[in-house]
Parts: structure tokens; C-alpha cells; sequence
């Protein structure tokens, strides 16, 4: 599960710096796909940038990042994906392949190659002359073993053994996987998500070291080691034998690279325009005001929504209480919200509007335009009353909103984290439009562990959420939305309790997809998306951006849409530095150099 921390609105003196940001500026916070926020305590309350304190990391060779760990550094353990120190997984352990979700391309790293050389096998050639950090050799047995964690309970992809029989070390360079089911899209989202580690280190250690450790000595094969940390950073320096440097002529620029811990969106948006930050992946308003004046800061896009898309907002209705049983009624809440007045005025245009498949603008080839356009949604406050009239849903007392079709009171609470401050206020304009309809609505703001618990024991009846990520396959929405069986408590998927066999039945069909054939993908999605568009189990909203601010003050050739430069995503969130964020470091330049 990822959690989010808000940020405190943006203070006085950084709004005159960001020339004219709006006072009444709403600010999310960590990024939606960014690591879980540590509470606070103990985390400093105005992070230093550089400085005298900062002697050790000359400016012109160090790269100051923020915007993923929202807590002193804990942990150096790749498997604890979601709390791990910033760049854990990534800088430090490697994935077998990289994955560019704008070309829809996986690129080989650790591995040379991947086949599936028969229905249920999968052989993997790895590339030779790699080395740990220690100067002992990468091999197959490096693999087995990562792979073979999974048995433990805890172990994150411990699913995996579900449907994998055997991983065997063919020979030191050769892995080969038999499985009992051959879920395509499952699988080549594992080879290209989850870190290899050492075997000659790991090995012997306990399933509760394996997920709780520590790690405090990381080993891996990437281009960076542990050089130290404190409350307020984590840093890394560069180390000598890369492997890619050789392979592939990839070299990262910067020789340290400092993560600054996040304590307000006031310090990170003084520690950009003071070119203490090169890269912000926080949330930040005005990004505007910081792009058109002359700041030396940039955003991937030069216009809206200035970010890329990583995650789909959802609004999430309890298909178990009534009236949100009624597909009708889930319609007609879709057709009373005002999206643009979210995307516009809680966002500033950061956001864009979603598709109403919810699919991110990188998976817009598995969109069936037809379904939508006969089956799809928009704002329409008459259409919203005109549904539920023929629904049978009436106003009996005159109050101007609709009651249960037995007459009773038809009462709706949408819950969102107190502190979440853009997703406070667009749950106002949600409960507005539906109010204009005749439905009554209104937004409540639970703590967020009073939040989690009423989602995931089924307690709620509508609630905001974007657990899902960009990725490699649109089956993990499809996997979030409808998966099945629903159990007593819903942890991190089908939050709305949504039963539908036939459209499990049909993600588990689209799992079973090869991913280069699109065609048969596409097949399969179109006819998920008409039962989705049909019943409404979830209605997407907008997408939250990819937050990323570049300062070209110490560094230059940042990845944007303009042309001739790179187009990998700039960002330090955990998960997304194997979606070809490392790469970013390969690409930058010094200033002047």
C-alpha cells in the first residue's frame, strides 16, 4: 500500500518568489507512487540544502533530489519497496530489464535476454562479466535464489509461487522457469519490477531479517553505493565497475547524489528557486509562474499538465451498500461530477481529466474508442437526474434529494484523509455536483488509519484512491478493480467489493496474453471495459501527475517533450527508477560542460 503525506500550503515568501502564486492554492503532497510517509517524527522540520554542512559533495559533482522520502532513511532493503531509502532499488540493486512505458518497450539490463521457449517455460540469458559491488560475480544462482524468497509468506511477489513450479540455474548464465499457468502480463511485469539480490550475502538469513532487515551494508550491482545518511538525506556516491559503462556506454553523471528528507512543500519550493534542489519530485503550485518566469526551471511539458501521467484517481463506491449497490445510481454520481472544476481549480491544470476507463494516456491503444463514445460518462447534472428519475429514485420530501427507492434516506459520506488537501477540496466539488443532482453527499475527513481501516473492512461508502501505478500492462487496474474472491478485509485491492466473474474471468484471460500481442490484448480489454462502462465499479476522475521541477543551474539536458532531448521520466520515486528513471542520470549534463 502506498500512503501519501500532505504538504503545509505554500508560505508567504515563496509565493512572491514563485512571482504570484494564488493564496488559496491547495497542496497535495507526496506523490501519488511515492514511498509511505514515516508520520513525521523525528523527521527534521526545514531540511538544509547546501551548504557548509554539505562540504563532502562539491555542488558542481552532486545532484540534490527530494520529493520521495518523507522520513529520516530506515532501511536499505530492496524487497521493502514502498519504505526503502530513496534509491535503494535502482542506484543501488538492479532489475533484470528496464521498462519504457512511452514506447511500451522493456530494454535488458542485468539480463541479456528473455524467451518463453515453450507454453509454460521461460528461459533467461544473463549478461556476463557483471560483478557485485564486492567484486564477486553476478550469475544464475543470484536469480534462482531472489526468486526463491518468494516462498516466504511476507515476501511481497510470494504470489508468484502460485503459478511458478521450478526456477533452476541451467548453467551460470542461464536461468529457466517452469510454470503451472503462464500469466504473461504478471510475469514480464516481475522481470522488470523486483531487484535482484546476492545470494552469497542474503543466504541464510531468516524470513523475518529477509523482510524486516535492515540491509545497513547494500551490496548491489548498480551504479551507486551507500556513502551515508542523517536525519534530514541520504547520499550515495558513485562507484567504479559498472557494468552498464562497458555493456551499453552508459555512464551517470553526477558522482553523488543527495535526497533531501521532505518536511513542507515551503522548503522544497525555497530549496528549487535557491538551486539547492535539481530535481523536485514534489508536488508544487504556481509550477506555472516557476516555468514562464526566469527561474531556470522546467517541467517535462512546457504547458498543461506540465507532468506526465503516473496514476488514475478513482472514486470508489461500496457496491454492497445500498444505494451504491445499483449500477444506475453509480451512474448517475458519475454524470453529476465536474471534473474540469477539479482538474481547473483544485489543480491548476497539474492534472489532466481521465478517460473514463480510467487506462493512463500510455495505455490509450488499449482504449476501445467505440465502447466508450456508446457507453462512456461526462458531466451532465440533467442527465445524473434524468437517471436516477428512471432509476425510480425520488424525492419524497421535498428537500430536493432522492430517497432509497423504499423511501428510506439515502445518506452518502465520501471519505479522504484529513490533511490531503487537493483531495479534500476535490471531494467538495464531488459532493457539490451530486448535491445539484439531488443526491445527498458529503465529504468527511477521517485520519488516515481511521481511513484505511473503514476502506478495508468494507465500512464506507464512497472513497478516493490511486493505488495503482503506471506499468507495463494495463492488467494491474483491471487486477485492482475487479480481482476476486472479496475477502473480509480488502487491503490493496477491489476496495468496492465488486463481484463480477465474468470480468475476472476475463483479467485473468488478458494475464494470460502474450505482451507483444497487442491485438489480443486489445481484444480482451474492449470487452472488460463494457462491463466496467455497463456497472461502474469504479469511477476514474483525473490523473495524477508524474510531479517533477528541473533546475538547470548545476545540471542541463533534463528529459522533456521538447525535441532532441532525453524522454525518460525524471524522477527519483521509488518504482520508477526501473521505468527508466536511472537512465535520467546517464543523460544529464553538467552546466557549461
Amino acid at each position: 500500500m502506498r500512503i501519501r503525506r500532505r504538504f503545509a500550503v505554500l508560505g508567504t515568501a515563496a509565493c512572491l518568489a514563485a512571482a504570484g502564486c494564488s493564496g488559496g492554492s491547495t497542496t497535495p503532497s507526496a506523490p501519488s507512487g511515492a514511498p509511505p510517509a514515516s508520520g513525521g517524527a523525528g523527521a527534521p522540520s526545514a531540511p538544509a540544502g547546501p551548504g557548509a554542512a554539505d562540504a563532502a559533495f562539491p555542488r558542481n559533482e552532486t545532484l540534490y533530489t527530494s520529493g520521495t522520502q518523507w522520513g529520516p532513511p530506515a532501511n536499505w532493503n530492496p524487497l521493502r519497496t514502498w519504505d526503502s531509502a530513496t534509491g535503494t532499488k535502482g542506484l543501488v540493486y538492479e532489475t533484470l530489464f528496464l521498462y519504457d512505458p512511452q514506447n511500451d518497450t522493456f530494454t535488458p539490463w542485468l539480463a541479456e535476454s528473455g524467451t518463453w521457449t515453450g507454453e509454460d517455460t521461460y528461459e533467461l540469458k544473463l549478461r556476463q562479466g557483471v560483478t557485485w559491488a564486492d567484486g564477486k560475480p553476478f550469475t544464475a544462482d543470484d536469480v534462482v535464489f531472489t526468486v526463491e524468497l518468494g516462498k516466504m509468506k511476507t515476501v511481497p511477489y510470494a504470489n508468484l509461487w502460485g503459478w511458478l513450479e521450478k526456477a533452476e540455474a541451467v548453467d551460470p548464465n542461464t536461468v529457466r522457469f517452469t510454470f503451472s499457468k503462464a500469466n504473461h502480463q504478471q510475469w514480464a511485469n516481475w522481470v522488470y519490477n523486483n531487484a535482484i539480490v546476492p545470494k552469497h550475502i542474503w543466504q541464510g538469513r531468516s524470513e523475518d531479517d529477509v523482510m524486516n532487515g535492515v540491509n545497513e551494508k547494500p551490496v548491489g550491482t548498480g551504479p551507486y553505493a551507500y556513502h551515508s545518511h542523517d536525519q534530514d538525506r541520504m547520499a550515495w556516491v558513485k562507484r567504479d565497475g559498472w557494468w552498464a559503462t562497458k555493456a551499453l556506454g552508459k555512464d551517470v553523471k553526477p558522482k553523488y547524489v543527495v535526497d533531501i528528507v521532505n518536511s513542507s512543500n515551503e522548503v522544497a519550493m525555497g530549496l528549487l528557486l535557491q538551486k539547492g534542489l535539481d530535481l523536485s519530485n514534489n508536488f508544487l503550485p504556481g509550477v506555472a509562474n516557476l516555468v514562464k518566469g526566469n527561474f531556470g526551471i522546467q517541467t517535462y511539458f512546457p504547458e498543461p499538465p506540465y507532468m506526465l501521467s503516473a496514476n488514475t484517481a478513482f472514486l470508489v463506491p461500496n457496491t454492497k451498500r445500498k444505494p451504491l449497490d445499483d449500477p444506475a445510481f453509480r451512474k448517475a454520481i458519475a454524470n453529476a461530477i465536474d471534473t474540469k472544476k477539479i482538474v481547473e481549480g483544485v489543480y491548476g491544470n497539474l492534472v489532466k481529466a481521465a478517460s473514463p476507463t480510467g487506462l493512463l494516456p500510455q495505455w490509450d491503444k488499449y482504449v476501445d474508442q467505440a465502447v466508450v463514445s456508446e457507453k462512456g460518462f461526462s458531466f451532465d447534472t440533467a442527465k445524473a437526474k434524468k437517471l436516477l428519475a428512471d432509476a425510480g429514485y425520488k424525492d419524497r420530501d421535498g428537500d430536493g434529494l432522492v430517497e432509497n427507492k423504499d423511501g428510506s434516506k439515502a445518506s452518502l459520506k465520501l471519505i479522504v484523509p484529513a490533511g490531503w488537501t487537493d483531495w479534500m477540496e476535490a471531494s467538495r466539488v464531488i459532493a457539490e455536483g451530486a448535491k445539484a443532482a439531488g443526491i445527498d453527499l458529503t465529504a468527511d475527513f477521517p485520519d488516515f488509519n481511521a481511513l484505511v481501516d473503514q476502506r478495508s473492512s468494507g465500512k464506507f461508502d464512497l472513497v478516493l484512491n490511486n493505488e495503482r501505478q503506471l506499468s507495463n500492462t494495463p492488467w494491474m487496474y483491471y487486477d485492482y478493480i475487479f480481482q476476486l474472491p472479496v475477502n473480509k478485509q480488502q487491503n490493496t485491492v477491489n476496495f468496492g467489493r465488486y463481484e463480477n466473474k465474468k470480468a475476472w474471468d476475463l483479467v485473468q484471460e488478458l494475464d494470460g496474453k502474450k505482451v507483444d500481442d497487442v491485438e489480443g490484448m486489445k481484444k480482451v480489454t474492449s470487452e472488460i471495459q463494457k462491463i466496467q462502462l455497463d456497472d461502474l465499479p469504479v469511477i476514474p476522475l483525473w490523473y495524477n501527475g508524474l510531479w517533477a521541477q528541473t533546475s538547470t543551474a548545476v545540471w542541463t539536458n533534463w528529459p522533456s517533450s521538447a525535441p532532441g532531448t532525453p524522454k525518460s521520466p525524471p524522477t527519483m520515486w521509488r518504482n520508477w527508477l526501473e521505468l527508466g528513471g536511472v537512465l535520467t542520470l546517464t543523460e544529464i549534463k553538467p552546466a557549461g560542460g
